[in-house]
């Protein structure tokens, strides 16, 4: 049984709007033994907004979204109905692996506007002792429900913010790349949906991002703010969750992937990378056009664009391993072009850097 390879569209129940944590005890109400996964500042957050904390025993994770750190919290949980997971993306993969461990429902509440996390079974799981990247996990059964409030994602840091709409704009380009040599007969009815969504995702960020970016700011919910808040939580799980392998990561993840082995840049945000790795991805299929057209807009929104924007210098004798990472034949890369090799990634970074000169 391949999990990957099935219709997995997403959360059981999604609600957004302005306020809608108001609403969470209709949605719990049925448990009878629930536990509550978070980490220091994002229960912090909550409380602040909630007004008050969640009277359930609640368990910290340690950061790092790791299968070692799933398991501790689910020995330290023994058992549970149901686990309400409050926090970002890293916080709600961890909760993901618990609640597997367990056999619990999972509550989500996102803290952060930055991924898809709170809506997608899948999971992207890190080593514990140096957070590389380890693997993805998908969960057997989806997310029991989502609360997305605007009001309180208006607590979201503008960086997190800004990295969320690169993480998502890869889903358009990843999702064509996979798909571009595809005759239309091979393409099934739900791989045209997914397809369909990640075009749309791209249309709403390209126009609405910028606004949404002021509505932060200005700490205001607007329609601007809201698409854009579900265009990077929902939509975004939607293009895998429908389109199946042919929606998933491909060349601008594994970049991200290869990354990790670098660092310096572990403290650089997972959207800020994946933006990049878009770039790179962009530059491996040839499409130089495209990166001329993006660099403006991502140098706009503040995303990376170039190896010095991830605190790397040009001639980093590390990227020859980051390439070879990157090429690897368990990578996503290979969704793309199968025979990827080291080399040509290693000629796609440079010859973005030559763009950006």
């Amino acid at each position: 049984m391949d999990l990957m390879a099935e219709v997995r569209p997403g959360a059981n129940r999604y609600i957004s709007g302005d306020g809608i944590l108001q609403e969470l005890p209709l949605y719990i109400n049925k448990f009878k033994n629930i536990a509550v996964i978070t980490g220091v500042r994002s229960y912090e957050v909550f409380c602040e907004y909630y007004g008050k904390k969640i009277d359930y025993p609640t368990f910290v994770y340690d950061g790092s979204a790791s299968d070692e750190d799933g398991q501790r919290l689910a020995n330290e949980i023994k058992h549970a109905d149901a686990i309400i997971a409050i926090g970002g993306g890293r916080l709600l993969d961890t909760a993901k692996l618990t609640a597997e461990i367990l056999g619990s429902e999972l509550i989500i509440i996102p803290t952060l506007i930055s991924n898809c996390a709170p809506y997608t079974p899948i999971t992207v799981v890190y080593t514990q002792k140096n957070h590389a990247f380890k693997r993805i996990g998908v969960s057997s059964k989806a997310i029991y429900v989502t609360l997305v409030d605007w009001k309180l994602l208006l607590k979201t840091p503008k960086d997190y913010f800004v990295a969320g709409i690169g993480d998502t704009l890869a889903k358009w380009y990843e999702c064509e790349a996979i798909t571009r040599h595809l005759k239309d007969s091979e393409k099934k009815a739900c791989v045209k949906l997914g397809i369909a969504a990640a075009k749309e995702i791209f249309n709403i960020l390209l126009t609405n991002s910028g606004e949404a970016l002021n509505a932060l700011e200005k700490g205001k919910v607007t329609p601007a703010f809201g698409q854009t808040a579900d265009t990077i939580i929902a939509l975004a799980g939607c293009v895998g969750g429908f389109a199946e392998k042919y929606g998933r990561i491909s060349g601008a993840h594994a970049v991200h992937n290869a990354l990790s082995l670098i660092q310096e840049t572990h403290e650089i945000l997972h959207g800020t990378k994946v933006a990049y790795g878009i770039l790179v991805q962009l530059a491996y299929t040839g499409d130089f056009a495209e990166i001329k057209t993006l660099i403006p807009r991502f140098k706009e929104l503040g995303l990376a664009v170039k190896l010095a924007d991830l605190g790397i210098i040009a001639d980093d004798n590390r990227l020859p391993s980051v390439a070879e990472f990157a090429a690897k034949s368990e990578e996503s890369f290979v969704y793309i072009d199968s025979e990827v090799t080291a080399d040509k990634v290693l000629k796609a970074i440079e010859q973005l850097e030559v763009l950006n000169d």
